[in-house]
């Protein structure tokens, strides 16, 4: 595949998460920024390679050959992630556009190697599951920080929004994945949270509250 192939197909796959039955190319287009009629042109090419499933109006899903093209895709970008922030002391707020550019590297072997190298993490350093190298991995129970009910004790899991303002608001407030927290009060006005988290009390907008995975411990 080339390098533009491979961005339609993980961004196909991120889609599937919440649409599994079909992807309108209007999303594909919104998410690549790119026009409805290049995106249309893009998916004949994949659908020609076995890679996706097209039909007109019905949209677009990936095949068996391209849900496990997409999944390591998306475990070469996670495994990158975790040695640019464990190795090369990189922030968890810079490494994700340098592994868009580095999950393109074509050699099995070295991301093979690199697995075994990172002690074969399960996670990347925002908590997304890292697929193995036969596209397996685990499913982890979580939660929005939003959807949980008051005076309860949680452990943050990961974030669902992974863009840099977002991760450097949460180092600046000191959260980060496994951080302990209890919900104190939440504001029936605009659904805001008072958290109580290392004996100080911080209040959070329910934006933020909606953007931290997290299980009740």
């Amino acid at each position: 595949m080339t390098y533009s192939e491979e961005n339609y197909i993980k961004v196909i796959y991120h889609l599937s998460l919440v649409s599994p039955k079909g992807i309108n190319t209007n999303a594909i287009a919104g998410m690549i920024e790119s026009k409805a009629s290049s995106v249309t042109d893009m998916v004949k090419k994949l659908a020609e390679k076995e890679l996706v499933d097209y039909q007109k109006y019905q949209g677009v899903t990936l095949t068996q050959k391209g849900l496990h093209a997409a999944k390591m895709i998306v475990r070469k970008h996670r495994l990158w992630e975790v040695f640019l922030v464990e190795k090369l002391d990189f922030t968890w707020d810079e490494v994700h556009d340098l592994a868009e550019e580095l999950e393109h590297i074509k050699s099995e072997k070295l991301i093979n190697r690199l697995d075994e190298f990172l002690g074969f993490p399960k996670e990347d350093p925002h908590g997304d599951p890292i697929p193995d190298r036969y596209g397996q991995m685990i499913k982890v129970e979580k939660q929005l920080l939003s959807e949980v009910g008051l005076n309860k004790k949680v452990m943050c899991l990961g974030v669902k929004d992974s863009s840099p303002s977002f991760l450097q608001y949460l180092d600046k407030h000191q959260i980060s994945l496994g951080s302990e927290i209890e919900i104190i009060n939440k504001e029936a006005f605009d659904m805001s949270l008072t958290i109580l988290m290392n004996g100080k009390e911080i209040l959070i907008s329910n934006k933020i509250a909606g953007n931290l995975f997290v299980k009740v411990m």
